[in-house]
């Protein structure tokens, strides 16, 4: 706790550390915050989508305002059809027609798409400025909005293009997480489980999917794993990093196969957990018990843990092939020996991860 009401995560970089504040209000607060970081320059450019525009655009660009900035406020359609280089080339433009320079800071306003999208953006406008994430959904706030892991989609693949571009500061106000349906609130708590099961287990326990408000603690104890993880690893090269893709492999190749948006983000990596947990059972002796905890925590918030109708093993399979978590053709594939224990395993064939992927279409008709 650095400030009355306020909780603060340090992200420790060997280059440039940042940190990451919690904390119920801190939207109203956000121009105060950023200022520090912006040296003489006022002009900022805020990037969100249409549905996040309509509930908090005002109240970013007023505390922005007050705060001495000259805000352009940028609207992408919301849903993960915007994570594409069509739609940075057109933030980019309306950034180089507001004036924006190298010297010019960009926030990024929303949930992961908005983050990833305006992150990608930051990365390379003027071959790098910085920005600021204020992450406005679960997953954005526990997860994607910390570790500097930036991109958009292409055809043959989720994330395949993009950039390590580390954010200088995240404001996390879990105000805005009242506002979201309940789909889209629950999705993102599929990466807390996900923490819990390589991490934490004890927050299994303290899940409670009527759970709305207070949540200041258990998104700083979330960031806290993540910021751990990424400062061990920051680039993906020792293979510590790689723990937080559990249930991403199988996750990432339902998503892509199903249509981007056909499933949540969230709901396609809750299918992939399941996945890794059976994996894990048979392949690292993770007890059954643990696997089922895991599980019930998922179906508690109304999760989908079977491969939905109409999706063929074939078109995941073909997914995961052009997937990042693949190299030289061989699965990087994370298990689970117990709870709280991750690791990245070879023995992970494409075989088995079909003889899965069929299991759960078979679980889903019965």
């Amino acid at each position: 706790m650095s400030e009355t009401g306020l909780l603060a995560v340090d992200v420790p970089l060997a280059g440039a550390g940042y940190s990451v504040w919690i904390g119920d209000g801190l939207l109203t607060d956000c121009g105060a915050k950023i200022r520090p970081l912006a040296g003489g320059a006022n002009n900022v450019a805020v990037v969100t989508d249409t549905n996040v525009a309509a509930i908090y655009g005002g109240t970013v660009m007023d505390s922005l305002r007050a705060a001495g900035f000259a805000p352009v406020l940028i609207v992408v359609e919301a849903g993960e059809a915007s994570k594409r280089l069509e739609v940075v080339g057109r933030v980019a433009d309306e950034m180089i027609a507001a004036g924006l320079d190298r010297k010019s800071l960009l926030v990024a306003l929303g949930g992961g798409v908005v983050g990833d999208l305006a992150g990608f953006v930051a990365a390379i406008y003027f071959r790098g400025i910085p920005y600021v994430q204020i992450p406005t959904t679960v997953v954005s706030q526990v997860d994607s909005s910390v570790g500097g892991k930036t991109g958009v989609n292409a055809p043959g693949g989720k994330n395949l293009l993009g950039a390590f571009h580390h954010p200088a500061l995240v404001l996390a106000d879990p105000l805005t997480l009242a506002s979201l349906p309940e789909r889209e609130f629950n999705e993102g708590v599929a990466e807390i489980i996900k923490h819990a099961a390589i991490r934490d287990p004890a927050m299994l326990d303290e899940l409670d999917p009527a759970r709305r408000d207070g949540l200041a603690e258990l998104i700083a104890r979330n960031v806290a794993i993540k910021a751990r993880i990424v400062a061990a690893d920051e680039r993906e090269t020792t293979g510590e990093r790689a723990l937080l893709n559990f249930g991403h492999t199988v996750g990432h190749g339902i998503e892509q196969a199903a249509g981007y948006g056909a499933l949540l983000h969230g709901e396609a990596i809750s299918i992939g957990l399941h996945a890794a947990l059976r994996l894990s059972v048979r392949k690292a002796g993770l007890p059954e018990a643990d696997a089922a905890r895991v599980l019930a925590a998922l179906e508690a918030f109304k999760l989908p843990t079977r491969v939905p109708a109409g999706l063929t093993t074939e078109a995941i399979l073909a997914a995961l092939g052009r997937d990042k978590k693949f190299e030289a053709g061989r699965v990087r594939f994370v298990l689970l020996e117990r709870l709280g224990t991750a690791f990245l395993s070879s023995a992970v064939t494409l075989d088995d991860i079909a003889e899965v992927v069929e299991e759960l279409k078979a679980d889903s008709s019965s």
